[in-house]
C-alpha cells in the first residue's frame, strides 16, 4: 500500500521547476458541474485491497522481515499482522458483506519460493484456498506480483541490485502467472515501482547508484511478463500501479520508470490519497510514514488524477487500485475528517470524472482491515480496525465506513443530488496549472 513521507518532500521540491515544463494538457474549459450525477454503473467493479506481508503474519523470511529486525529504531515488530493467512475466510466475508466484487491480495514471492529454485507447495496452497474462497463468493481476485517483498536468499546477494536478480523475479511471477491465469485475475506486476526503489535505497540495500539499475530491472520484467501473463490469459488485464504524487511532478517522479513501461499496460493502475495546496503542506517527520493521519485530504485530487492520466495515456481505461484515509490508531483526526465522509467525497468524484467523460472502471479501498503499515501499526487505514497491538483476538471492529461503502456499492456510487462534506480547494497542486485556473466545482459554486 500506502508510499513514504519522503515522496511527499520530493514531490513538493519537484513541484516549481515541473510546472514550468508542463504544457497545458486539456483542450477547453472544463464541463460546468451537474447539478445531479449518475451512478457509476453495472460493470463498474468495486473493490477492497490487502498485501501479503501487511497482512498475512506467520511472515516468511524476507528482506522487509529483516528490515524490521535490523532496524528496530525504526520499525516496530510485525507480530503476526492481522492473521489472515488464517482469517482469510471470514475476512472474504466481511468483503461480501460490503457487495464488493474485487479482492486485491499479493502473491508473497518469499513464501512460494524459500529457496532459489525451490517453491513451496504448502506456500501455494494457502494462496489456493484463498483463490478458491474468492471464487465460491463471487469475487474477482486482484493479484499483485510484486509489493515490494522478495526472499531472504535474494536479499542476501543485495536484491535489485544483484544482476540475477530479474530473472529470477521472472522465474516466480511465470510459476504464479501459470498457476493462476485459469482463474481470470487482474494483474498487478510491480507496487508503486518508484516508492519500491526509494525504499531499497533508504534500507540501505540497493546503493544509491544502482538505482536505475532497479529501475530498468523493473521495467523490462514488467514488459517481459505482461507479454507472458497474455500468451497464458489471453484478455487479461496487466498494470503497474502509480503512487500520485502531483501532476505537474508525475514526468519527473513516476515517469521515468512508468513511461517505458507504458506501452505494456490494459489500464492505468493509480493510488491516490493525500492533496497539496498553499498552506496546506504535510508535516514532515521521520518513519516511514510518518503522521499520516495529519496529511491534508483533498478528495477532489482523484478527479485531477484520472485526469492527468486519462491525457497522459489516452485510450487505457482508469482505475484506482488504491485510496484510503489514515486514523491514529482509529482515533478521530485532527482535522475531523470521517472515514464515512471522506469514502463518499471520493466517489462522487469518480462519478464526475465519469461524466466528464474520463473511462474509469474501478476502485479498490485501502484497506478492508488495519494493517501493518509498512512499520507501524499507528496509522489505520482499514474499514475494520484491528487493534493488533493490544487485542490478542484481532477482533474486526467496523468503521463507519462500512454502511457508507456497502451503500455505494448496492446503489453504484452516490446519491444523484449528493454533495461533498468538504468543498474543494480553489488551487490544488494536483494537477497544475488548470487545477489553479480552472478547478473543479461543486453545482452551487
Amino acid at each position: 500500500m500506502r508510499s513514504l513521507n519522503r515522496r511527499h518532500a520530493l514531490a513538493v521540491l519537484a513541484g516549481g521547476a515541473a510546472a514550468l515544463a508542463v504544457p497545458w494538457s486539456r483542450a477547453g474549459a472544463r464541463p460546468l458541474a451537474p447539478t445531479e450525477i449518475a451512478p457509476l454503473g453495472s460493470d463498474f467493479m468495486w473493490g477492497v485491497a490487502s498485501a501479503g506481508f501487511q497482512c498475512e503474519g506467520h511472515a516468511p523470511d524476507s528482506n522487509w522481515s529483516r528490515y524490521v529486525q535490523q532496524q528496530p529504531w525504526q520499525y516496530e515488530p510485525v507480530r503476526d499482522s492481522v492473521d489472515f493467512y488464517t482469517r482469510y475466510s471470514s475476512d472474504i466475508d466481511l468483503a461480501v458483506g460490503l457487495g464488493v466484487n474485487v479482492y486485491r491480495i499479493s502473491v508473497e514471492w518469499a513464501r512460494v519460493q524459500p529457496r532459489r529454485g525451490v517453491w513451496d507447495e504448502d506456500g501455494f496452497a494457502f494462496y489456493d484456498a484463498v483463490l478458491d474462497t474468492l471464487a465460491a463468493a463471487g469475487i474477482r481476485p486482484m493479484l499483485t506480483l510484486d509489493h515490494w517483498v522478495y526472499p531472504g536468499w535474494a536479499a542476501d546477494r543485495g536484491g535489485w541490485g544483484h544482476p540475477d536478480m530479474v530473472g529470477d523475479w521472472l522465474a516466480n511471477a511465470r510459476k504464479v502467472v501459470d498457476r493462476y491465469a485459469s482463474r481470470n485475475p487482474l494483474w498487478v506486476t510491480f507496487n508503486e515501482s518508484t516508492i519500491y526503489t526509494q525504499i531499497e535505497v533508504a534500507n540501505l540495500t540497493l546503493p544509491l547508484t544502482s538505482a536505475p539499475m532497479m529501475q530498468q530491472g523493473v521495467d523490462y520484467a514488467h514488459n517481459t511478463i505482461y507479454d507472458y501473463i497474455h500468451q497464458v490469459q489471453p484478455g487479461a488485464m496487466v498494470t503497474m500501479n502509480i503512487a500520485f504524487t502531483t501532476g505537474t511532478t508525475e514526468p519527473v517522479f513516476n515517469g521515468l520508470l512508468f513511461d517505458p513501461a507504458s506501452r505494456h499496460l490494459d489500464y492505468i493502475g493509480i493510488d491516490y490519497y493525500d492533496g497539496f495546496s498553499a498552506g496546506t503542506l504535510p508535516p514532515f517527520t521521520p518513519g516511514p510514514l510518518g503522521k499520516a493521519w495529519q496529511k491534508n485530504r483533498q478528495p477532489e485530487g482523484v478527479y485531477y488524477a484520472l485526469s492527468y492520466y486519462a491525457n497522459r495515456y489516452p485510450g487505457l481505461p482508469l482505475y484506482i487500485v488504491e485510496n484510503g484515509i489514515a486514523t491514529q490508531n482509529g482515533l478521530p483526526r485532527p482535522d475531523g475528517i470521517t472515514r464515512a465522509d471522506d469514502l463518499r467525497d471520493t466517489v462522487y468524484w469518480l462519478q464526475r470524472a465519469k461524466a466528464d467523460g474520463f473511462d474509469v472502471i474501478g476502485y479498490n479501498y485501502w484497506s478492508i482491515t488495519d494493517n501493518y503499515e509498512w512499520g507501524s501499526y499507528d496509522p489505520r487505514f482499514g474499514l475494520y480496525t484491528v487493534d493488533v497491538v493490544n487485542d490478542p483476538f484481532l477482533t474486526r471492529r467496523p468503521t463507519d465506513a462500512v454502511a457508507a461503502y456497502s451503500a455505494i456499492t448496492r446503489n453504484g456510487g452516490v446519491p444523484a443530488d449528493f454533495r461533498p462534506a468538504h468543498r474543494p480547494v480553489d488551487c490544488s497542486w494536483a494537477n497544475l496549472p488548470d487545477s489553479c485556473s480552472d478547478p473543479v466545482r461543486l453545482p452551487d459554486s
